[in-house]
């Protein structure tokens, strides 16, 4: 497994020949990320420009299958599924999608633009435990760095992907969630057996 950071929270994650996208960055953001590539899952939490450019992930003849909204989906053998929970941008209240799904023996949560760590609890069921978290830590409506510390720390990940963050508030995160001297990196690539010995781990991906 190869994951990928853009910005934002727009990441790819690979698998053999397989590409699943989440969160892509729309032309009509403000954010000025402009990746375009295609891939055969696109997944979007937040119908937001900065998370909803789905137009983003189609190349030639390569036309994603679009997740947007909470549900259980089946797709290339992979089931995913999405739980909702809110997101509030610029003071204004949007559905969130958290998604869960396992890939190469993986399971993964990806939180998306989440603000509360309050979740139904069917949504908090659901959650139990992912071998790998996404989770927003930049504040501005979305969980801040005391928040996502916290919420990332009751779930036991054994790896934490933090997403949305500037310069300051990942400082602030890697402080509060103990992980100071975390791993910075390009790219991240992963088998199940990597993580065996992880618990509560930080790995920092740099937007490409």
């Amino acid at each position: 497994m190869i994951i990928t950071y853009f910005g934002k929270q727009f990441f790819k994650i690979q698998q053999g020949d397989l590409a699943l996208a989440f969160n892509p960055v729309s032309k009509s953001s403000k954010t000025g990320i402009t990746a375009h590539f295609g891939t055969d899952i696109a997944l979007q939490t937040t119908n937001h420009p900065d998370y909803n450019g789905i137009e983003q992930l189609s190349h030639g003849e390569r036309e994603p299958f679009v997740i947007s909204g909470p549900g259980d989906y089946e797709i290339k053998e992979i089931f995913i599924k999405g739980a909702l929970s809110e997101a509030m941008i610029a003071g204004k209240k949007y559905i969130n999608t958290i998604y869960l799904f396992t890939l190469d023996g993986i399971n993964i949560a990806f939180l998306g633009a989440l603000s509360d760590s309050e979740l139904s609890k069917e949504s908090h069921e659901a959650l139990n435990s992912p071998d790998i978290l996404f989770i927003p830590v930049g504040g501005d409506g979305m969980l801040d760095a005391k928040a996502a510390a916290k919420f990332a720390s009751s779930l036991e990940p054994r790896l934490i992907i933090p997403m949305d963050y500037d310069a300051g508030t990942l400082k602030a995160f890697l402080k509060e969630i103990g992980e100071e001297k975390a791993e910075v990196v390009d790219k991240l690539t992963l088998k199940r057996k990597d993580l065996d010995n992880k618990e509560g781990e930080v790995v920092v991906l740099q937007a490409i």
